[in-house]
């Protein structure tokens, strides 16, 4: 009778016991979907964001170039308080009106839009009793995408029309532009071809007291 060795056998289970087991499948994050990242917003949102941050507050501004001086006289600008109000904020994604107070004069008010394109800036003037100036609602839009900082608006073809039939020629070359840093200033600005330069600087770390509501926008 053969005799059965165990002792091989047990070593070999022994052995196969002592394995590692097989290593597990790494884990791969999925990729993040589209709407996970932060988009960059366009600089006219940007721009209209960093200006609705100063919504409801006043602040002094200065003339900081005037050249050459545009003639009148007295000149309407010289010598008064000048005065912007962040003001019309029910969209600020969409909008804002900025009236410009110059002493007791509270008869301008810029008006930015937004557009699909840019932005779209128009002087809205009234009279004291709230109606329309004969020259009101001019500017034009932005023409290239600008900064977060500075956007600048040609005269368009309908104030073009209009500064004519005024006899405003001079004015048919006009381009405004706006410039704002956050807690700092905030500049306004009309330039021409021949030289014209007008630059009002608005101090925007310190508010001041509330102005009137515009002449017509009582209720804005």
């Amino acid at each position: 009778m053969k005799t059965f060795h165990a002792l091989p056998f047990v070593l070999l289970l022994a052995a196969c016991s002592q394995q590692s087991p097989p290593p597990a499948a790494t884990a791969v994050d999925p990729a993040p979907a589209p709407d996970a990242v932060d988009a960059i917003p366009a600089p006219a949102d940007a721009f209209l964001a960093a200006i609705a941050g100063h919504c409801g507050q006043a602040y002094a501004g200065r003339i900081v170039a005037n050249v050459p001086a545009n003639g009148a006289t007295p000149d309407p600008f010289e010598g008064k308080a000048l005065v912007m109000h962040v003001r019309g904020c029910d969209a600020p994604q969409s909008g804002l009106r900025i009236p410009f107070h110059v002493g007791d004069d509270h008869s301008r008010t810029w008006v930015l839009d937004r557009t699909a394109a840019g932005l779209r800036l128009k002087h809205d003037h009234r009279h004291e009793d709230g109606t329309p100036d004969a020259v009101t609602m001019y500017g034009g839009d932005t023409v290239a995408a600008g900064t977060a900082v500075r956007q600048e608006f040609p005269v368009d073809a309908e104030s073009v029309a209009m500064f004519e039939r005024e006899g405003l020629t001079a004015s048919v070359a006009n381009t405004w532009a706006m410039e704002i840093e956050p807690g700092t200033r905030f500049v306004y600005e009309l330039a021409r071809p021949d030289g014209r330069l007008f630059r009002v600087e608005f101090d925007l770390s310190t508010p001041v007291a509330l102005p009137p509501a515009p002449w017509g926008d009582e209720a804005g």
